[in-house]
């Protein structure tokens, strides 16, 4: 997770708190004048429009303030959805027994991208078994994962 994100997390978990949701993760994606910065927020309820809405609000306040980002970006905030992000160890370890894909930074395997059911979670890696075989990957090679969703 890089600077900018944690800082930014530390930034906004109050004022997403303190509208009844929970921060789920932030992304900050840059594109030079079409950057992204986008806000995954849930709610015990589910996330409605009005949470967005209120969240948003919220946020462009802070970020007005504090400034954290330089250069123009977009500000997006909506729910993690079906295919939720996973972004910190807890998160996995709610979703052990459940499909999960994920992107690596470096080549494990001679592969960067891994699709298979979310084994175990320690400290440092989890664990997934894809197509049989277990694979193990340490958090700090992981770019990006979600859930799989699975409709029967």
């Amino acid at each position: 997770m890089s600077v900018l994100v944690e800082k930014l997390q530390e930034l906004f978990e109050p004022a997403v708190l303190a509208e009844n949701c929970e921060l789920w993760g932030v992304e900050y994606i840059s594109q030079g004048r079409h950057s992204i910065l986008r806000v995954f927020i849930d709610a015990d309820e589910g996330v409605t429009v009005d949470h967005c809405a209120a969240v948003s609000h919220q946020l462009s306040g802070i970020l007005d303030v504090h400034d954290p980002i330089s250069g123009e970006y977009s500000l997006e905030v909506s729910s993690p959805g079906t295919e939720r992000p996973l972004f910190s160890p807890k998160q996995y370890h709610a979703y052990i027994g459940e499909c999960i894909s994920l992107r690596t930074s470096r080549p494990f395997q001679e592969r960067r991208k891994f699709t298979g059911t979310l084994l175990n979670v320690s400290e440092n890696e989890i664990t997934i078994v894809e197509n049989g075989n277990e694979v193990t990957l340490p958090y700090s090679a992981i770019l990006k994962s979600h859930l799989v969703p699975i409709y029967e």
